[in-house]
């Protein structure tokens, strides 16, 4: 459990980062900030459309150590700065991530007690279309309690399902 000092300085940091990554294509998904003996650890996992490469793992990393080098937002007390990917683990809270995980097995539970097991097809800034049993279906993204995508193994890729390939 973070206490409000911990908040407040998350909060800083993302809004100091921000821009400066938006500038790169980049969106903050998440930052951490947790005590690690004598230091801290700060963890900022970026996104954009089409997946982050290593690439933008690096460029996301030096543009944030210049920002908190140029600012006073993490203090004077040392940390090990962490830059991630946004990875699959993270539920999907905002229109965005609906939109970049399209082809993709995600589990819904609703609002009103609903589990819905899908393929995102489509999504806007208010629905998302999950293929279900061969049946399209509408949710409102209001009505998500929480959603994860679903890791499979051994997916057919859509030129084996058109070839008939059983491998």
């Amino acid at each position: 459990m973070s206490t409000p000092k911990q908040d407040a300085t998350r909060d800083r940091i993302e809004a100091e980062l921000v821009d400066p990554l938006s500038a790169k294509g980049l969106d903050v998904e998440a930052v951490e900030v947790t005590p690690a003996g004598k230091r801290r650890v700060l963890r900022v996992a970026v996104d954009k459309d089409g997946g982050v490469t290593l690439d933008d793992v690096a460029e996301a990393t030096r543009e944030v150590s210049r920002v908190l080098d140029e600012s006073d937002v993490m203090g004077e007390q040392p940390y090990t700065l962490e830059v991630t990917s946004r990875g699959v683990d993270r539920p999907l809270t905002l229109p965005r991530h609906w939109r970049r995980n399209a082809g993709r097995l995600v589990k819904a539970d609703l609002r009103g007690g609903e589990v819905v097991i899908g393929r995102i097809t489509s999504s806007t800034d208010d629905t998302v279309t999950l293929e279900v049993d061969g049946v399209s279906r509408e949710l409102a993204l209001g009505d998500v309690a929480k959603a994860l995508v679903q890791i499979e193994f051994n997916r057919k890729s859509d030129a084996d399902r058109e070839q008939g390939k059983d491998s």
